[in-house]
């Protein structure tokens, strides 16, 4: 049984957004930097800072949805330092979001090929091979950022490889990475939720309750959250529990593909 999923869409932009915060906040340059130093924003040159200032503004026309403006400020950013990985990974995930999957691929290659042991670059084309058919493909690049002990945030590389073992059905391999992840960030909303959904298609809904309970808990109410936590509540026979949720999703998602799915019953799709 498929696990049910947000949509596309709404997986990316969420993976996007912290993505491009994660590649922002390692942006200064080592080049003038002593190696036994970590680098400061003090080492970049000036044309540096300009390509980086360019950059920030093409994030946040990103979290805008100002596509065709994002997409200009990271040409200019280029223009002025054409090696800058990091303008190229975020063109790569600008791709991505629109759904243009060949000028997405192109540009994480040029990335990597600029910078190829940056753990959140490979945490990303793999997020990238496994939304684009490819998930067998993907789990190497999520190990090469797991490899790489300056990684800030394994718990992302762990969760992704798992729901994308999940997508290959290779059930023994997605709950080992979800529970790494837990053990890495047991706080994580999103870790708890896949851990919750991986429970549910593998026929546990009772040891699924113990995840989707922690995420209602913790007020991490989406329409999928909700969804989720109402037919884990349905399998394990509580029926007030399940009402409640029911409730919830009614009022706060009242047009969601979830809500959408509860009128019909869809409660083993």
């Amino acid at each position: 049984m498929m696990v049910a999923t947000t949509t596309l869409g709404r997986i990316l932009r969420a993976a996007l957004l912290l993505a491009l915060l994660s590649l922002l906040g390692a942006c200064a340059s080592t080049s003038s930097a002593p190696k036994d130093d970590l680098p400061t924003s003090s080492d970049q040159t000036e044309i540096q800072r300009r390509a980086q200032i360019r950059l920030q503004l093409a994030v946040g026309y990103f979290e805008q949805g100002q596509m065709t403006t994002a997409l200009d400020e990271v040409k200019q950013a280029l223009q002025i330092d054409p090696t800058l990985s990091d303008a190229y990974s975020v063109r790569a995930l600008i791709y991505m979001e629109m759904m243009e999957n060949r000028l997405a691929e192109e540009n994480f290659v040029q990335a990597m090929k600029l910078t190829p042991d940056n753990p959140d670059l490979a945490n990303n084309f793999g997020w990238f091979l496994c939304q684009t058919g490819r998930a067998d493909k993907s789990i190497a690049y999520f190990e090469k950022a797991l490899a790489n002990r300056q990684y800030a945030s394994p718990s992302k590389a762990l969760n992704n490889a798992g729901m994308c073992s999940l997508r290959m059905k290779n059930m023994a391999q997605a709950e080992k990475y979800l529970a790494r992840a837990f053990q890495a960030e047991p706080g994580n909303p999103d870790v708890n939720l896949n851990l919750a959904k991986f429970y549910l298609a593998s026929g546990d809904p009772q040891r699924g309750q113990f995840y989707s309970r922690r995420v209602i808990s913790a007020a991490y109410l989406t329409a999928d959250s909700l969804w989720t936590a109402i037919r884990i509540e349905r399998r394990s026979g509580d029926k007030m529990a399940e009402a409640g949720l029911a409730n919830q999703l009614r009022r706060r998602f009242p047009n969601s593909p979830e809500y959408a799915a509860y009128l019909r019953g869809a409660f083993d799709e």
